[in-house]
């Protein structure tokens, strides 16, 4: 297209050509792929009973969808080869030797953690034995049987897979050990013996998984109730009445071989359970709505929700609504029975449905198939009546006393969290049945919880225009600075248009009087708008005046709407910027009605359209040159859909940022090829020469990607490097937020609080084969801070420690919609409120000329 700037030209052109030629080469070397006669399964049992009611939904389409996707004659993915490839990765990390990636700067601080030592008495550990049968045996149970005769023999406990692979506490051979046995089905002889194999390393992969099905035990043993992967008190759980709500206390516990040894995670966690359950959700909407749109509704309120199960305990995502099935409906059992769902929940729970007639649930569950890394999809069907709603909705989340009633009971300080730590650890000590479980396999759990010492990285300056700076302070806040200090580049509005509605007519002249009072303390200069009041507030009135009413010459239109409707934003956002290419600011009606905060409400729109426009804020010192910072994070919106955002600074003071966005249906894309090369195209254009260093750093990547995403990713981004001939290194970080590590602050009167901001832990509690570190960016008041994990997946920059956690400090301050440090640096939120537009709201990629512009803050 003429004029696109988004289209790579020159190099890039190149590089996107080669890559095509590249995949039609391999096209041609593997050859069109011979039809294969596919084999299905048939399901059976419920399963076969979903199947019926899926295919008679889909009467008239050209193919019927069946539970068993994936033939077993199909080509594994690349994706799959790499996670097949990286399956064994702890194997060859035995032989590796700890890796350290500690920094001096900054002061010293006295430390405290949820982490607590795990010890593993002499002599005692996991020792690998192989079992072999003569004759053999086939039958599984039989061979536990024998196994089970052997241990008894032996006074041992053991772990055995039903196969050939033993793992026993103690090592009680050097070479093999035979037994005669009596077969217990046939009273033939046959002779058991055991081959010593290896001692298991404490971080490899077998033996952390015995370690973690261990505390699994003690939690059960502790009256724990297992929900998804946590576990909770539900004895003890706190009731919220007034907002049908209640909240169950608990734990998440892992096991892991860290830099300072064996160490157990222990993490207060909350649910939050609705008292109504699914089926009064339906009766509720279907007594509010109108009777033509509640299906609609209903689907909008249940799909892609969690529903807790009390008969069971087990968590479900509700992914269809089926109105054809009812708890009348049979289907056959395991014993080869026809049975309704109310027969079977009377049966096998005791449980009496009330309602035969309401519609049922359904939740599709992919299963591993065994010995292979394909997957089946499993339909379970689930009855409204017995399933309890989690988690909060979005209007509850909205409401203010809600929250506020929630958050007593799971903002839980740092004092409070050590309470609940020592506790647990008491509980343990004195029961008998979990202290025999850990003695059996030579373990010994801390009484404490880790002391370790910390560093506080130095305040930093923010820097405003007019070389005005200020100290961010020990709260890192400047809110009233920037509101009252000119930004660093302005951007004049000349051109610009509010929409509003009849009732919001005065709203939306105030709001712009107090727009052209503030403008003079930014530092530009703004034009009186033009007025656009529309006749109603429905959706197909917006599409018909942005229209009729906008072009490509507006700076940017501002909605004064009077509700918050999600259609409505989506449409003004597609119209606007992926049509249009015309930034855009959506505000509610009742935001501007609050007069005593107007001031401070007008102002922070007023700076987020400066950024929406080109303009930038503030920043802070940079001892750099040269340097291009990137930021990636991917939106997933379904299941075959996902938004990649990609964002890239432009200058040295890192205070412009390049943004592009594309959608993939895989998790792993060639994608960053095409974006790094357009990335690098616009930093020579604004600089005249290619960065010297590229700071890479990627959000949304989970323990188990780590390996796949150095091998692939990384790769992708050397391979743009050397098609430019260039000598530009590359350092790649990861950032994980979901994490379950907490950091307190020991004070000298004994007392735990929230570390100070800056706080760096850069050993004990880290990871044993990575350079990695914590860092708490943020000043927390209420509750406990979450610090944010940093993982240097790749390096050839050579960067010190000290350089990498100073720098993702420094970019946690320069986030323009918040005048204070979030918990990510600045280009990976930017990534992440970039896929979410696309992938949430627009659908579609935005236009060219936004690229450079902060528009979808």
């Amino acid at each position: 297209m003429e004029g696109d700037s988004s289209v790579p030209r020159g190099r890039g052109a190149k590089l996107i050509e080669l890559m095509k030629k590249q995949k039609e080469a391999a096209v041609r070397a593997v050859g069109a792929p011979e039809e294969e006669s596919k084999e299905e399964t048939m399901p059976r049992g419920r399963a076969a009973r979903l199947l019926q009611v899926m295919k008679a939904r889909s009467v008239g389409a050209a193919t019927v969808p069946t539970v068993s996707q994936t033939p077993s004659t199909s080509k594994p993915s690349e994706v799959q080869k790499l996670s097949e490839e990286f399956s064994q990765v702890s194997l060859s990390q035995q032989t590796r030797e700890p890796l350290s990636y500690k920094g001096t700067s900054g002061k010293e601080l006295r430390l405290s953690c949820n982490y607590i030592r795990l010890s593993v008495e002499e002599g005692r550990g996991v020792f690998e034995y192989e079992v072999t049968f003569y004759p053999n045996l086939d039958a599984k149970n039989i061979r536990f049987r024998l196994v089970n005769n052997i241990m008894k023999e032996i006074g041992s406990v053991k772990v055995f897979d039903g196969g050939h692979i033993l793992f026993l506490p103690t090592k009680i051979t050097d070479t093999s050990k035979s037994f005669d046995l009596i077969q217990p089905i046939s009273n033939e002889p046959i002779k058991v013996t055991l081959i010593y194999k290896k001692k298991k390393s404490l971080g490899d992969k077998d033996c952390l998984q015995l370690y973690n099905v261990l505390f699994k035990r003690i939690m059960h043993i502790l009256d724990y109730t297992q929900m998804g992967r946590n576990y909770y008190d539900t004895e003890h759980r706190h009731l919220i009445p007034q907002h049908r709500l209640e909240v169950y206390p608990g734990f998440a516990v892992a096991v892991d071989e860290l830099e300072g040894g064996l160490m157990v995670c222990l993490d207060t966690q909350h649910r939050v359970l609705r008292t109504q359950n699914a089926y009064e959700l339906l009766i509720d909407i279907k007594q509010k709505m109108n009777p033509r749109v509640f299906k609609e509704t209903a689907q909008k309120n249940i799909l892609g929700s969690i529903v807790l199960t009390r008969y069971n305990h087990k968590t479900y995502i509700v992914d269809d609504i089926l109105w054809e099935m009812n708890p009348t409906c049979t289907f056959t059992s395991r014993d080869g029975r026809e049975i309704s769902f109310l027969e079977y929940y009377k049966t096998e729970y005791n449980i009496d449905i009330h309602d035969p007639n309401q519609p049922m649930l359904l939740h599709k569950k992919k299963v591993k198939k065994s010995g292979s890394s394909e997957t089946d999809e499993r339909l379970i069907c689930l009855v409204p009546e017995l399933c309890h709603l989690t988690g909060l909705s979005d209007e509850m989340r909205n409401d203010f006393k809600v929250m506020k009633d929630v958050g007593m009971y799971t903002r839980v300080t740092p004092a409070q969290r050590i309470v609940a730590l020592r506790t647990y650890l008491d509980n343990v000590k004195k029961n008998a049945n979990a202290q025999k479980i850990l003695s059996e396999w030579g373990l010994s759990i801390s009484p404490n919880n880790l002391l370790m010492p910390g560093r506080q990285l130095d305040v930093e300056t923010i820097n405003f225009g007019k070389n005005v700076s200020k100290n961010a302070g020990p709260n890192v806040d400047w809110n009233r600075e920037v509101a009252n200090n000119q930004v660093i580049t302005p951007v004049d509005l000349r051109n610009w248009v509010v929409f509003y509605t009849d009732r919001d007519s005065k709203i939306a002249r105030d709001f712009v009087q107090c727009m052209l009072r503030f403008a003079s303390t930014m530092g530009c200069v703004m034009s009186q708008p033009r007025y656009e009041q529309l006749p109603d507030d429905q959706t197909s009135t917006y599409v018909k005046v942005v229209q009729q009413k906008l072009n490509r010459d507006i700076q940017i239109a501002v909605f004064i709407s009077p509700t918050m409707r999600t259609d409505r934003y989506s449409v003004i956002k597609k119209l606007c910027c992926s049509q249009l290419g015309v930034a855009t600011q959506v505000i509610l009606a009742r935001t501007l009605s609050r007069q005593d905060k107007i001031r401070s409400i007008v102002t922070k729109i007023a700076l987020q359209i400066n950024c929406k426009l080109g303009g930038s804020l503030w920043t802070v010192k940079f001892p750099f040159q040269g340097w291009m910072i990137c930021g990636i994070d991917v939106y997933h919106g379904g299941p075959n859909a996902s938004v990649c955002g990609f964002v890239s600074s432009l200058n040295e003071s890192v205070t412009r940022w390049y943004s592009t966005a594309h959608f993939q249906t895989k998790e792993l894309g060639d994608f960053y090829k095409a974006a790094f090369t357009k990335s690098l195209e616009r930093y020579k254009n604004e600089n005249g020469s290619f960065p010297a260093k590229i700071i890479i750093i990627r959000d949304g990547v989970g323990d188990g990607q780590l390996e796949v995403t150095k091998r692939y990713e990384v790769e992708q981004f050397e391979e743009v490097l050397k098609f430019f001939e260039l000598t530009t290194t590359i350092c790649f970080i990861v950032v994980q937020k979901r994490i379950n590590s907490r950091v307190f602050h020991s004070m000298s009167d004994g007392k735990m609080e929230n570390p100070p901001p800056g706080t760096i832990v850069d050993h004990t509690i880290t990871r044993r084969y990575y350079y990695d570190f914590f860092l708490v960016p943020q000043s927390v008041k209420q509750g406990t801070v979450n610090p944010t994990h940093y993982i240097v997946l790749h390096d050839t920059c050579k960067l010190k420690p000290d350089h990498v956690q100073r720098l993702c400090y420094k970019l946690c301050h320069l986030y323009y919609n918040w005048p204070g440090t979030i918990r990510v640096p600045a280009p990976c939120q930017y990534a992440h409120k970039l896929a979410g537009m696309v992938g949430q709201y627009m659908k579609s990629p935005a236009a060219p000329d936004l690229a450079e512009k902060l528009w979808y803050l």
